[in-house]
């Protein structure tokens, strides 16, 4: 009865599980109320049993955990509980704070060094594209965006019109134009010499300045004949001349 009486006292406090006491019904709670040895506990073995495996499974959930702290705090050895044969709610919530402790630790670090490395490549940008504010970051990245796809379609019409290939790199591109070039201007000279008469580049200086000293007086005559005889057509002038006879 004094074992009764304390499990009662204990079952009925306010820090007892409110489902544990279950009065009995019918006709056996009647005769034990008759015999005053009954307290509504027939149940409590069961209860117990139930409190039993949960204290087994709660040392497994503590060696669960202690593995996971290792894997995560592997500075961190020391564990007080270690040689304690119960285990303790407490103890377990000891290692879960110092695991969710170290992981916010670990995400404000990790966003310290994202805003770190943020700021380093803007001021980067800055140095290379010589942006001195930035406001002027973006306006400059679009115009960098912009200069780069015109850039790169230019390229891509040269290597079309000089029949190079795509991955040719720039070099070779300029490489290219530059020999097309020289053939071009080694034509345009070709061309020149054989219009003026010479392969001698003093010979063609001198026909230019006997141009210079010709031509002047020679456009000047044609222009006092053009007025003479009323016409505005140079190839009228013989015709006009013969007819004066």
């Amino acid at each position: 009865l004094k074992v009764l009486s304390r499990i009662e006292s204990i079952l009925q406090s306010p820090r007892a599980p409110p489902l544990i006491f279950r009065p009995s019904k019918g006709p056996v709670q009647n005769y034990i109320k008759e015999n005053g040895q009954g307290c509504g506990f027939e149940h409590l073995p069961l209860t117990i049993e139930m409190w039993a495996d949960q204290l087994i499974a709660l040392k497994d959930l503590h060696r669960s955990l202690r593995k996971l702290s290792l894997e995560l705090l592997p500075w961190n050895t020391k564990d007080p509980q270690d040689n304690r044969e119960s285990i303790r709610v407490e103890d377990l919530q000891f290692i879960v704070d110092a695991i969710l402790e170290e992981l916010e630790h670990k995400e404000k670090n990790s966003q310290t060094q994202s805003l770190q490395t943020l700021s380093a490549i803007v001021s980067h940008f800055q140095k290379l594209f010589d942006v001195n504010s930035l406001n002027g970051v973006y306006p400059r990245m679009n115009e960098v965006y912009t200069k780069l796809g015109e850039m790169t379609n230019t390229m891509r019409n040269l290597h079309e019109l000089l029949e190079l290939d795509s991955s040719a790199p720039p070099t070779v591109v300029v490489d290219t134009v530059g020999k097309l070039c020289d053939i071009i201007n080694k034509n345009v000279t070709e061309q020149v010499q054989q219009l003026l008469g010479t392969q001698d580049i003093h010979s063609i200086i001198n026909k230019l300045e006997e141009h210079e000293s010709f031509f002047p007086p020679f456009q000047a005559l044609i222009q006092d004949l053009l007025c003479l005889l009323e016409i505005s057509n140079m190839d009228d002038i013989l015709p006009a001349v013969q007819n004066l006879k």
